[in-house]
Protein backbone atom coordinates (compact mmCIF):
# COMPACT_ATOMS: atom_id res chain seq x y z
CA UNK A 1 0.00 0.00 0.00
CA UNK A 2 1.23 3.59 -0.59
CA UNK A 3 -0.06 6.43 1.08
CA UNK A 4 -2.54 8.76 -1.13
CA UNK A 5 -1.60 12.84 -1.28
CA UNK A 6 -3.61 15.52 0.44
CA UNK A 7 -3.63 19.21 -0.19
CA UNK A 8 -2.33 21.43 2.54
CA UNK A 9 -3.34 25.36 2.84
CA UNK A 10 -4.89 27.01 -0.26
CA UNK A 11 -1.49 27.38 -1.81
CA UNK A 12 -0.60 24.26 -3.70
CA UNK A 13 1.34 22.15 -1.30
CA UNK A 14 0.56 18.72 -1.30
CA UNK A 15 2.22 16.32 1.16
CA UNK A 16 1.76 12.63 1.83
CA UNK A 17 -1.97 11.97 3.79
CA UNK A 18 0.36 11.33 6.75
CA UNK A 19 3.68 12.10 7.92
CA UNK A 20 6.93 11.77 9.51
CA UNK A 21 8.14 13.39 12.67
CA UNK A 22 11.61 12.92 12.76
CA UNK A 23 12.51 14.59 16.73
CA UNK A 24 13.00 11.98 18.04
CA UNK A 25 16.14 10.07 15.84
CA UNK A 26 17.66 12.75 17.52
CA UNK A 27 16.32 14.09 20.78
CA UNK A 28 13.56 13.51 23.80
CA UNK A 29 12.98 9.50 23.28
CA UNK A 30 16.02 7.58 24.29
CA UNK A 31 19.37 6.67 22.54
CA UNK A 32 19.72 7.96 18.70
CA UNK A 33 20.28 4.92 16.86
CA UNK A 34 21.25 6.82 12.82
CA UNK A 35 21.38 2.85 11.21
CA UNK A 36 17.64 2.27 11.74
CA UNK A 37 16.45 6.10 11.78
CA UNK A 38 17.88 6.11 8.23
CA UNK A 39 16.39 2.55 7.04
CA UNK A 40 13.27 3.93 9.11
CA UNK A 41 13.27 7.30 6.41
CA UNK A 42 14.19 4.93 3.20
CA UNK A 43 11.31 2.95 4.27
CA UNK A 44 8.76 6.06 4.47
CA UNK A 45 10.09 7.04 1.16
CA UNK A 46 9.17 3.47 -0.04
CA UNK A 47 5.32 3.53 1.50
CA UNK A 48 4.50 7.33 0.11
CA UNK A 49 5.02 8.38 3.45
CA UNK A 50 7.07 11.21 2.30
CA UNK A 51 6.29 14.42 4.30
CA UNK A 52 9.08 15.18 6.64
CA UNK A 53 9.11 16.70 9.53
CA UNK A 54 12.73 18.61 11.32
CA UNK A 55 13.50 21.68 13.08
CA UNK A 56 17.17 23.28 13.32
CA UNK A 57 16.20 22.73 17.20
CA UNK A 58 16.02 19.11 17.07
CA UNK A 59 19.73 17.76 18.59
CA UNK A 60 20.55 21.18 17.79
CA UNK A 61 21.41 20.15 14.08
CA UNK A 62 21.83 17.12 14.17
CA UNK A 63 18.32 15.94 12.93
CA UNK A 64 18.66 18.41 10.06
CA UNK A 65 22.03 16.99 9.33
CA UNK A 66 20.84 13.11 9.57
CA UNK A 67 18.05 14.01 7.03
CA UNK A 68 20.88 15.47 4.60
CA UNK A 69 22.51 12.16 4.75
CA UNK A 70 19.78 9.91 4.13
CA UNK A 71 17.88 11.91 1.52
CA UNK A 72 21.40 11.90 -0.77
CA UNK A 73 19.64 11.02 -4.04
CA UNK A 74 16.43 11.27 -3.03
CA UNK A 75 15.51 14.76 -2.26
CA UNK A 76 13.15 14.74 -4.83
CA UNK A 77 10.95 12.40 -3.83
CA UNK A 78 10.07 14.14 -0.61
CA UNK A 79 8.90 17.17 1.31
CA UNK A 80 11.00 18.59 3.77
CA UNK A 81 9.62 20.47 6.67
CA UNK A 82 11.69 22.94 8.90
CA UNK A 83 11.80 25.55 11.60
CA UNK A 84 13.76 28.66 12.99
CA UNK A 85 12.38 30.28 15.74
CA UNK A 86 15.02 29.32 18.77
CA UNK A 87 17.86 31.20 19.57
CA UNK A 88 20.97 28.58 20.45
CA UNK A 89 23.42 29.04 23.09
CA UNK A 90 25.80 26.39 23.54
CA UNK A 91 24.12 23.56 22.14
CA UNK A 92 20.82 24.61 23.89
CA UNK A 93 17.48 26.23 23.31
CA UNK A 94 17.54 29.93 24.94
CA UNK A 95 14.64 31.61 24.04
CA UNK A 96 13.04 32.48 21.00
CA UNK A 97 14.74 34.84 17.93
CA UNK A 98 12.56 35.74 14.61
CA UNK A 99 14.33 38.50 13.97
CA UNK A 100 13.90 38.75 10.12
CA UNK A 101 18.06 38.62 10.21
CA UNK A 102 18.05 35.60 12.46
CA UNK A 103 15.75 33.50 9.93
CA UNK A 104 18.00 34.09 6.98
CA UNK A 105 20.85 32.76 8.59
CA UNK A 106 18.97 29.77 9.67
CA UNK A 107 17.39 29.06 6.61
CA UNK A 108 20.72 29.19 4.98
CA UNK A 109 22.54 26.75 7.85
CA UNK A 110 19.08 24.58 7.34
CA UNK A 111 19.74 24.70 3.71
CA UNK A 112 23.17 23.46 4.15
CA UNK A 113 22.27 20.88 6.79
CA UNK A 114 19.67 19.30 4.51
CA UNK A 115 22.12 19.73 1.70
CA UNK A 116 18.98 21.25 -0.73
CA UNK A 117 18.62 24.27 -2.57
CA UNK A 118 15.29 24.79 -1.01
CA UNK A 119 13.15 23.87 1.99
CA UNK A 120 9.39 23.00 1.26
CA UNK A 121 7.33 24.32 4.24
CA UNK A 122 9.11 26.72 6.84
CA UNK A 123 7.46 27.19 10.25
CA UNK A 124 7.86 29.57 12.73
CA UNK A 125 8.49 27.35 15.53
CA UNK A 126 7.38 29.77 18.31
CA UNK A 127 5.51 32.58 18.19
CA UNK A 128 8.06 35.60 19.09
CA UNK A 129 6.56 38.58 21.65
CA UNK A 130 9.61 40.79 20.67
CA UNK A 131 9.56 40.79 16.82
CA UNK A 132 6.38 41.72 14.80
CA UNK A 133 4.58 38.96 13.53
CA UNK A 134 4.32 40.83 9.79
CA UNK A 135 8.06 41.30 9.83
CA UNK A 136 8.32 37.43 10.42
CA UNK A 137 5.71 37.19 7.59
CA UNK A 138 7.39 39.08 5.43
CA UNK A 139 10.45 38.06 5.83
CA UNK A 140 9.88 34.22 4.59
CA UNK A 141 7.72 35.90 1.82
CA UNK A 142 11.09 37.22 0.84
CA UNK A 143 12.85 34.08 0.64
CA UNK A 144 9.97 32.56 -0.89
CA UNK A 145 10.65 35.09 -4.00
CA UNK A 146 14.48 34.28 -3.56
CA UNK A 147 13.14 30.02 -3.98
CA UNK A 148 14.56 28.89 -1.27
CA UNK A 149 11.45 28.46 0.78
CA UNK A 150 8.41 27.22 -1.06
CA UNK A 151 5.36 27.10 1.65
CA UNK A 152 5.19 29.09 5.14
CA UNK A 153 3.94 27.88 7.95
CA UNK A 154 3.35 28.28 11.59
CA UNK A 155 3.54 26.22 14.64
CA UNK A 156 1.67 26.78 18.32
CA UNK A 157 0.55 30.31 17.15
CA UNK A 158 -2.81 31.60 18.08
CA UNK A 159 -4.86 33.27 16.47
CA UNK A 160 -4.35 36.86 16.23
CA UNK A 161 -0.71 36.01 14.96
CA UNK A 162 -2.05 33.84 12.23
CA UNK A 163 -4.53 36.71 11.01
CA UNK A 164 -1.25 38.63 11.25
CA UNK A 165 0.88 36.29 9.68
CA UNK A 166 -1.62 35.14 6.81
CA UNK A 167 -2.53 39.27 5.87
CA UNK A 168 1.07 39.30 5.17
CA UNK A 169 2.53 36.08 3.03
CA UNK A 170 -0.35 33.29 2.92
CA UNK A 171 -0.17 31.08 5.78
CA UNK A 172 -0.39 27.29 4.70
CA UNK A 173 -0.29 25.44 7.54
CA UNK A 174 -0.47 25.79 11.47
CA UNK A 175 1.47 22.88 12.90
CA UNK A 176 -0.06 22.25 16.68
CA UNK A 177 -1.23 19.44 19.45
CA UNK A 178 -3.99 17.83 18.29
CA UNK A 179 -4.84 14.59 18.92
CA UNK A 180 -7.76 12.52 20.53
CA UNK A 181 -5.74 13.44 24.01
CA UNK A 182 -6.02 17.54 23.18
CA UNK A 183 -8.51 19.14 22.02
CA UNK A 184 -7.56 22.54 23.10
CA UNK A 185 -7.85 23.62 18.70
CA UNK A 186 -11.52 22.67 18.56
CA UNK A 187 -13.14 25.85 19.83
CA UNK A 188 -11.12 28.44 17.78
CA UNK A 189 -8.61 27.81 15.99
CA UNK A 190 -9.93 24.99 13.68
CA UNK A 191 -13.04 27.37 12.60
CA UNK A 192 -10.22 30.07 11.49
CA UNK A 193 -8.37 27.71 9.62
CA UNK A 194 -11.24 26.62 7.94
CA UNK A 195 -12.65 30.43 7.43
CA UNK A 196 -8.86 31.51 6.30
CA UNK A 197 -8.07 28.13 3.97
CA UNK A 198 -4.94 27.39 6.41
CA UNK A 199 -4.31 23.23 7.11
CA UNK A 200 -3.85 21.66 10.35
CA UNK A 201 -0.34 19.32 10.66
CA UNK A 202 -0.86 18.28 14.16
CA UNK A 203 1.99 16.42 15.82
CA UNK A 204 2.05 14.06 18.92
CA UNK A 205 -1.02 12.48 17.29
CA UNK A 206 -0.42 9.89 19.77
CA UNK A 207 -0.30 12.09 22.80
CA UNK A 208 3.41 11.10 23.07
CA UNK A 209 2.99 7.49 23.18
CA UNK A 210 -0.03 7.71 25.58
CA UNK A 211 -2.72 6.48 22.86
CA UNK A 212 -0.13 3.77 20.93
CA UNK A 213 -1.31 1.20 24.20
CA UNK A 214 1.94 0.72 25.02
CA UNK A 215 2.49 3.47 28.01
CA UNK A 216 4.80 3.20 31.29
CA UNK A 217 4.64 5.69 34.28
CA UNK A 218 6.89 8.62 33.75
CA UNK A 219 9.96 7.26 36.08
CA UNK A 220 9.84 3.98 34.14
CA UNK A 221 11.41 5.96 31.48
CA UNK A 222 15.39 6.02 31.38
CA UNK A 223 17.02 9.90 32.08
CA UNK A 224 16.38 12.22 29.04
CA UNK A 225 13.29 10.61 27.94
CA UNK A 226 11.04 13.51 27.68
CA UNK A 227 7.97 11.60 29.11
CA UNK A 228 9.85 11.28 32.28
CA UNK A 229 8.61 15.31 33.16
CA UNK A 230 5.31 14.74 31.18
CA UNK A 231 2.81 15.56 33.56
CA UNK A 232 0.53 13.37 32.22
CA UNK A 233 2.56 10.84 33.10
CA UNK A 234 2.99 11.40 36.46
CA UNK A 235 1.30 9.75 39.55
CA UNK A 236 -2.39 10.12 39.56
CA UNK A 237 -2.79 11.63 36.54
CA UNK A 238 -1.02 8.44 34.82
CA UNK A 239 -4.11 6.49 35.97
CA UNK A 240 -6.77 8.39 35.41
CA UNK A 241 -5.40 8.82 31.48
CA UNK A 242 -5.10 5.08 31.28
CA UNK A 243 -8.84 4.62 32.49
CA UNK A 244 -9.79 7.90 29.99
CA UNK A 245 -7.96 5.73 26.94
CA UNK A 246 -9.23 2.78 27.05
CA UNK A 247 -11.93 3.42 24.72
CA UNK A 248 -9.36 3.73 22.23
CA UNK A 249 -7.80 -0.09 23.14
CA UNK A 250 -11.43 -1.10 23.23
CA UNK A 251 -12.10 -0.16 19.61
CA UNK A 252 -8.62 -1.07 18.42
CA UNK A 253 -9.61 -4.56 19.77
CA UNK A 254 -12.69 -4.96 18.07
CA UNK A 255 -11.08 -3.92 14.77
CA UNK A 256 -8.34 -5.85 15.05
CA UNK A 257 -6.10 -2.61 14.58
CA UNK A 258 -3.48 -1.08 16.98
CA UNK A 259 -4.80 1.52 19.12
CA UNK A 260 -2.21 4.19 17.45
CA UNK A 261 -4.09 3.06 14.57
CA UNK A 262 -6.92 3.96 15.91
CA UNK A 263 -6.05 7.22 17.18
CA UNK A 264 -4.71 8.47 13.57
CA UNK A 265 -7.88 7.40 11.74
CA UNK A 266 -9.59 9.77 14.11
CA UNK A 267 -7.43 12.33 13.09
CA UNK A 268 -7.64 12.07 9.27
CA UNK A 269 -11.48 11.40 9.91
CA UNK A 270 -11.63 15.21 11.50
CA UNK A 271 -10.53 16.71 8.19
CA UNK A 272 -13.64 15.94 6.66
CA UNK A 273 -15.77 16.37 9.59
CA UNK A 274 -14.13 19.90 10.41
CA UNK A 275 -14.04 21.25 6.47
CA UNK A 276 -10.09 21.42 6.60
CA UNK A 277 -6.68 19.51 5.50
CA UNK A 278 -5.36 17.71 8.18
CA UNK A 279 -2.11 15.39 7.99
CA UNK A 280 -0.75 13.98 11.34
CA UNK A 281 3.21 13.98 11.62
CA UNK A 282 3.44 10.96 14.12
CA UNK A 283 7.19 10.54 15.33
CA UNK A 284 9.43 7.23 14.96
CA UNK A 285 12.72 6.18 14.72
CA UNK A 286 11.75 2.67 13.86
CA UNK A 287 10.40 0.63 10.38
CA UNK A 288 7.77 -1.30 12.29
CA UNK A 289 5.80 1.53 14.21
CA UNK A 290 6.31 3.62 10.60
CA UNK A 291 4.60 0.73 9.11
CA UNK A 292 1.58 0.56 11.76
CA UNK A 293 1.00 4.51 11.54
CA UNK A 294 0.83 4.41 8.11
CA UNK A 295 -1.04 1.58 7.82
CA UNK A 296 -4.26 3.93 9.90
CA UNK A 297 -5.02 5.16 6.30
CA UNK A 298 -6.82 2.15 5.44
CA UNK A 299 -8.96 2.30 8.89
CA UNK A 300 -12.62 3.78 8.06
CA UNK A 301 -14.29 4.53 11.63
CA UNK A 302 -17.67 4.73 11.59
CA UNK A 303 -20.08 7.40 13.10
CA UNK A 304 -20.58 5.33 16.26
CA UNK A 305 -17.40 4.84 16.97
CA UNK A 306 -16.42 8.30 16.32
CA UNK A 307 -18.69 9.77 18.80
CA UNK A 308 -17.26 7.22 21.16
CA UNK A 309 -13.74 8.22 20.98
CA UNK A 310 -14.93 12.06 20.93
CA UNK A 311 -17.17 11.51 24.46
CA UNK A 312 -14.18 9.30 25.94
CA UNK A 313 -11.47 11.72 25.46
CA UNK A 314 -13.53 15.36 26.07
CA UNK A 315 -10.86 17.69 27.41
CA UNK A 316 -12.18 17.10 30.79
CA UNK A 317 -11.37 13.53 30.83
CA UNK A 318 -7.56 14.16 30.05
CA UNK A 319 -5.66 14.90 33.33
CA UNK A 320 -2.88 17.07 33.72
CA UNK A 321 -1.08 19.82 31.69
CA UNK A 322 0.49 18.63 28.34
CA UNK A 323 3.43 20.54 29.50
CA UNK A 324 5.61 22.06 32.00
CA UNK A 325 5.04 25.10 32.53
CA UNK A 326 8.15 26.29 30.85
CA UNK A 327 7.33 24.33 27.82
CA UNK A 328 3.81 25.68 27.89
CA UNK A 329 4.68 29.41 28.20
CA UNK A 330 5.72 29.37 24.25
CA UNK A 331 2.34 28.56 23.29
CA UNK A 332 0.75 31.69 21.88
CA UNK A 333 -2.44 31.27 23.61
Amino acid sequence: MSLGKQKLGSQGLEVSAIGLGCMGMSQSYGPADEAESIATLHRAIELGCTFLDTAEVYGPFVNEELLGRALKGRRDQVTIATKFGFRIVDGKQAGTDSRPEHIREVVEASLQRLATDHIDLLYQHRVDPAVPMEDVAGTVGELVAEGKVRFFGLSEAGIANIRRAHAVHPVSALQSEYSLWERNLEPQIIPALKELGIGLVPFAPLGRGFLAGDVRRAEDYPEGDFRRGDPRYQGENFDLNVAAASTVRDIADAKGAKPGQIAIAWLLAKGPDFGIDIVPIPGTKRRSYLEENVAAAGIALDATEMLGLDMALTPDKVSGPRYNERTMSLVDR
